[in-house]
């Protein structure tokens, strides 16, 4: 827990007569923020919420009844949000149909193996979109516009998330190095472990690492701790599904069976279990926008009553 000195200054600019109170997060990294209004009211800011522009929420106890809770505003899910849901979700399913013995028992290996390239293909599109929603986030707690502008190579070292889509970003790079490799049918054994298996594992550690920077971005402390929003329970899934598919890259070169070069039953377990809890987490993405609406800015910025929101 922090409050003051320089992971202030690692938050959106706040309106004038604001002040923090305190702020969270792990590693240095501000993800939650108790902030009080100009009336003397309290909000909290949370870093996934401002960056996917679901607005404020009420601190624990400040609501009426139910604190937090509060009444749940259902809209329309964002743009963004349905097309990353799409692209991830479309990519997930071709790594669960790929995986499945009935699927590559009855499909020739160099179908079955572009499968997995289609899928990587639009996880890497969807990773991009969700870097960029990143690189966008407003620079204002209260921010004036929510025009987004393009800036593929700007960074923002001192934001939990915009290191989580980075990484993830260059995972998803990575399994589309080894999903086309695997397209190739005559490559040998030291140019299957260069060229399929080493970014194949490369790529697993890098979603490793991203989703756990995800999780930690709305998870307080290391038990875990379900705050009852959709954006945990996406954490949540994609850093199981990342588990699992770390395993399947592991059991493709070191977990071997007695007749086999890898296990190929833990290889496609791993990934179906992978590909299912991502294609979960991207089914809940368009439902996390719609669940909470962002159109209270208007009233925080007049400075009026605080919002009840989830």
């Amino acid at each position: 827990m922090n409050s003051g000195g320089a992971s202030v200054r690692a938050l959106p600019q706040l309106p004038a007569g604001w002040r923090v109170i305190r702020t969270t997060g792990p590693l240095g990294f501000v993800t939650h923020a108790r902030l009080e209004r100009g009336d003397g009211s309290q909000v909290e800011w949370t870093s996934r919420r401002h960056r996917k522009r679901l607005g404020l929420l009420l601190p624990p106890g400040a609501g009426p009844a139910t604190g937090t809770a509060g009444r749940k505003v259902r809209g329309r899910p964002s743009r963004t949000s349905r097309w990353l849901g799409a692209l991830f979700g479309v990519g997930a399913l071709c790594f669960a149909i790929g995986s499945l013995p009935l699927y590559f028992d009855h499909v020739a290996p160099r179908i079955v193996a572009a499968t997995f390239f289609v899928g990587s293909i639009l996880f890497t599109v969807a990773a991009y979109l969700q870097y960029h929603e990143a690189q966008t986030a407003p620079g204002a707690v209260l921010p004036e516009s929510h025009r987004r502008r393009l800036r593929p190579f700007a960074g923002a070292p001192g934001r939990i998330d915009w290191w989580a889509t980075a990484v993830q970003l260059v995972g998803t790079v990575l399994f589309n190095v080894s999903t086309f490799a695997a397209m190739q049918g005559d490559l040998g054994e030291v140019q299957e472990r260069r060229l399929i298996w080493g970014p194949d594992l490369a790529g697993s550690v890098c979603f490793l690492i991203a989703s756990w920077l995800a999780y930690s971005e709305v998870n307080r402390g290391i038990v875990p701790r379900p705050d009852r929003s959709v954006g945990w329970r996406i954490a949540a899934l994609n850093l199981v599904g990342s588990v699992a598919f770390g395993a399947a890259a592991i059991a493709a070169r070191y977990l071997r069976t007695t007749d086999e070069p890898a296990n190929v039953a833990l290889v496609n377990l791993g990934t179906f279990v992978g590909a299912i809890c991502f294609l979960l987490g991207a089914v809940l993405l368009p439902v996390e926008s719609a669940t909470d609406d962002a159109g209270h800015d208007e009233e925080l910025r007049s400075d009026g009553p605080a919002p009840t929101v989830p």
